[in-house]
């Protein structure tokens, strides 16, 4: 239940629709309802660990929600018109990364370790899109990451480096 729980949300959050418990409900299993405080602050849990979202009420008298990014994104964690799912957490990783190698990591080591996590290079993932434009263009482009030629590289080889962006460090 809370991992369905936790895809509507993400669902909701997509669609740029409100987070209605009534809605949440409706998914859950009646027999689960009485657990539904329970599953929900699960869902919210696993969704502030993998996406650095907290889930926020909004009008505690008709039960409605929004997921807010923890960290000082632009748009609130989301990447291109506003209508795709949170990117910050292949952000996290691909900076995580880029931390444990010193600082720069080489495109290969980068990818070597998304592929452990199914995300690959030219295949579409159902959360990231296309993850290589999403990496080496827009994150790129929001100055959160570098991306450059090493070089006397032969052949031409390619390095990651976090952009020391003031905006990266956690909401209060």
């Amino acid at each position: 239940m809370t991992s369905l729980l936790e895809q509507f949300l993400l669902h909701k959050y997509k669609m740029k629709q409100p987070i209605m418990k009534e809605n949440m409900l409706k998914i859950i299993h009646p027999r689960y309802h009485n657990r539904f405080a329970k599953i929900l602050k699960r869902a919210a849990e696993h969704s502030k660990a993998v996406y650095a979202v907290d889930l926020k009420e909004v009008d505690s008298t008709i039960h409605s929600y929004d997921l807010v990014s923890k960290l000082n994104l632009p748009n609130n964690g989301r990447v291109g018109d506003g209508r795709g799912l949170l990117k910050t957490s292949l952000l996290m990783t691909v900076l995580g990364v880029i931390f444990v190698k010193g600082n720069c990591a080489a495109e290969e080591d980068i990818w070597k370790f998304l592929n452990m996590m199914g995300v690959y290079a030219g295949r579409k993932h159902f959360i990231y899109g296309e993850p290589r434009k999403l990496i080496t263009k827009d994150f790129v482009t929001m100055k959160y990451l570098e991306y450059r030629q090493v070089a006397n590289g032969d052949p031409p080889r390619y390095e990651f480096l976090w952009a020391h962006k003031p905006m990266l460090k956690p909401a209060k």
